[in-house]
């Protein structure tokens, strides 16, 4: 096995592109070793990024905000500006691990593991967040939802690899949540995962909303019809309901020890109604407090 640490995003992208055997990037580290331990992978090359500039900063980025591949959940979540504009998307990456886990576990590794149950996933996908890619055909910008295909497997092709996400900017009036249900208190994996992000107008009129949903299908979901039910309503119960619907029509889930597929469609739907309030209360308290917390 081959170990490298280059210093650019290019350098590590020719490396991967350049192996003919099986290659993998460690950023936390948190899937790769675990994996690695138990005999499920043996890689030919390891790519270490944790050197590289632009994969290991969080910098501000017309109004929102560019994480680096590299940072880890508990940088993050120290971050005042990140936990004030999207709260939701913090909650998901708070819930990857344990707190020592948390301290090198990074929400691109779990977007890249392409786990249908990954907790940061659905709120990046509510967030409507871009991942930017580097591969030995450049740089292109593609929506997180777009990267996973199924458990284990992306889009991204041979060489490429995730330089950072960026979460966009908001109006004053605008809000976001995750929740799930595991089967204990904490360190689970999500039998089902809502994130929800809503933007009002000066009237508290939903204009825009977007519902992400996790561990219901092969890979994490963006329900439109969810999302339809909201705009255009001050998230009434009439309106709440149309949404939890439209959320539990959506999940194609399976029978397994945590959970039946009766069971995680119908806490779709009523985690997302939660989920749903939340924002609706985050985007008036920070409407309140001039756009900031």
């Amino acid at each position: 096995m081959r170990y490298e640490s280059p210093q650019t995003v290019e350098a590590a992208s020719a490396l991967l592109a350049g192996e003919e055997g099986l290659a993998r990037v460690l950023a936390g580290g948190t899937d790769l070793l675990v994996q690695m331990r138990s005999g499920m992978v043996e890689p030919d090359l390891i790519v270490d990024v944790k050197n590289i500039p632009a994969m290991t900063s969080i910098t501000e980025e017309n109004g929102g905000y560019r994480i680096g591949a590299a940072v880890p959940s508990a940088e993050m979540n120290e971050h005042e500006g990140l936990c004030a504009l999207w709260p939701g998307v913090m909650e998901g990456a708070d819930l990857i691990g344990s707190t020592q886990v948390q301290g090198r576990a990074t929400m691109v590794g779990n977007l890249c593991n392409c786990g249908p149950a990954a907790d940061s996933v659905p709120g990046m996908v509510a967030a409507n967040a871009i991942a930017t890619i580097i591969g030995p055909n450049g740089r292109r910008d593609v929506p997180v939802i777009d990267i996973p295909v199924a458990p284990g497997k992306s889009t991204l092709a041979k060489g490429e690899l995730v330089e950072s996400v960026f979460l966009p900017a908001r109006p004053k009036r605008a809000g976001d949540a995750y929740l799930r249900f595991i089967p204990r208190t904490e360190m689970d994996i999500a039998v089902v995962g809502v994130g929800v992000s809503l933007e009002l107008d000066d009237d508290g009129i939903c204009t825009d909303a977007r519902v992400g949903l996790g561990a219901v299908a092969i890979k994490v979901l963006l329900v439109e019809d969810a999302a339809k039910a909201l705009i255009g309503s001050k998230l009434d119960d009439a309106s709440l309901k149309k949404m939890a619907a439209a959320t539990s029509a959506a999940c194609k889930p399976i029978n397994d020890k945590r959970g039946t597929i009766e069971f995680r469609t119908k806490v779709a739907g009523v985690l997302a109604t939660r989920a749903a309030k939340i924002a609706l209360e985050r985007a008036n308290t920070r409407a309140s407090n001039g756009g900031e917390k």
